[in-house]
Parts: C-alpha cells; structure tokens; sequence
C-alpha cells in the first residue's frame, strides 16, 4: 500500500498494537519500555518508533493535541492494520478523590469536542472497549498503583476550561462543568471522545491511561493539591495491559 498522508508510513510494521500519546516528546521515552526500541517515522505531528512486547511489534506513535489529529491517527493507523489503541497522556483532576500523581482510566467520555459529531450524532456514547479497559485496571492494580476509572470529560478549548469567565461562551462552560461534576466526572482532557468515536466506528478497540496533573475543584476547596507531570506510572500501565492482552490472545 501507498504511504499514509499524514502520518507517514504504510502497513509493513506488521504491528496490531499502538500506543498512542499526545506529546511527540514523549515517544521515546515510552519506547524505551518495549524490546528493540527503535525511531520509525516523523511527519507533521505524528513521530513513531517501533519496538516488541513479548515478541509482538507495537508502535508508538504521538497524536498531537486535540480530537482533529486524534481522528486522523487512528484512521491511519487502523489502515495500515494496527487493531489495539491506547491512548496515554494527561488529565486534570475533577472529582475530588482524584489527585495529582494518581492515574484515570477512562471507561467513557463526555462528547464536549466537535470532531465527533462529524462522525455520529451526538446521543452516541463515547465508550471505551471493556477488554482493554479491563486490561489496564488489572495492569494498575498488578503495578500497585492509585488508579480511578469512570467518565471524563473531552473538549476543545484548554483555555476555556481554566478561563471560562474570559470567554464569551462562559455561561455555558461553567454551567456544564458543575453539571459533569455533579453527575460524578473524574477528570477533563482532550483526545478520549476522538479515540473511543472512531474506533468504534472502524472496529477497532481502545481505551485511555492518563496521569493527573493537578486538581483544580481540590485547590479551590484549600485541599492538598500536589503536581505531578511525570507520566510513568500511565505509560507502565499501559505496557502492562499490553502484554496482558497479548497474553490472553
């Protein structure tokens, strides 16, 4: 087959498994927890390395930020065979048990992103597949982690969440935020809707890792609130899942 447009490689890696996070920063450093890491493809905002897990090929490929670049990453990838996608990446705290340095598993997303809805009508849930969500709460819980899984909320605007009140539209964010967390969300991010939505779609099965950052309802309760942007306790929960289900197949 003809190289993907986007990003950059055609079907001869012969993997069905891919890691997905959003930083190109971060691929290597995921890549180095697989056998014979080594760098792929870089092309646009898609860089890609290539490397083993008990015996079976996995990418590592970033996604860049936000549902757009999600959507056209899992597209491609999906039609250059990869089957299996996890999303590792980042998140802020909603619920107030969720604290930073703790890891979300996302079983669901709130669609409030627009690359879906061109997709399938909005009443369309945004789910995650249950052998790989299961697979990653065995993982957290053979690493020993403190790990959560539920719904998240998915949109557009990193700024519309941390300066409502700036935006014109701030009636309608801040109304849906106390709403998403009375009805119990964990935690907002940027990618899930995209994954979970076209996967679905095509077939293909997906779930979501992500390391908190912070907790912005815990700071302004006078709650502790500790930072945390080292991401290695998502990426091994996300190896771990991975040699879980490769495992079981």
């Amino acid at each position: 087959m003809e190289k993907q447009y986007h990003i950059g490689f055609d079907n001869s890696h012969g993997a069905l498994y891919a890691i997905l996070p959003g930083d190109p920063g971060r691929v290597e450093k995921i890549a180095s927890h697989l056998e014979n890491p080594h760098f792929y493809c870089q092309n646009r905002e898609y860089t890609t390395w290539l490397g083993g897990i008990n015996g079976k090929k996995v990418l590592v490929m970033s996604t860049g930020m936000g549902g757009p670049s999600t959507a056209i990453a899992i597209e491609e990838l999906f039609k250059t065979g990869v089957f299996n996608f996890i999303r590792v990446g980042t998140c802020g705290g909603m619920a107030l048990p969720v604290t930073g340095g703790d890891i979300v598993i996302a079983s669901g997303a709130i669609r409030q992103e627009g690359t879906t809805r061109e997709y399938v009508p909005i009443e369309f849930p945004a789910v995650a597949n249950l052998d790989i969500t299961n697979a990653l709460v065995e993982a957290a819980k053979n690493l020993r982690l403190t790990w959560h899984t539920g719904i998240v909320q998915c949109k557009d605007s990193f700024y519309g969440q941390h300066s409502p009140d700036r935006m014109p539209a701030g009636y309608e964010l801040n109304s849906k935020w106390e709403a998403w967390k009375k009805a119990g969300c964990l935690a907002s991010e940027m990618e899930s809707a995209a994954l979970y939505i076209v996967s679905q779609i095509l077939g293909a099965r997906s779930g979501c890792v992500l390391n908190v950052v912070w907790n912005q309802e815990r700071e302004k309760k006078g709650m502790s609130n500790p930072h945390c942007h080292d991401t290695e306790a998502a990426i091994k929960t996300a190896v771990e899942a991975v040699k879980i289900l490769i495992n079981k197949n």
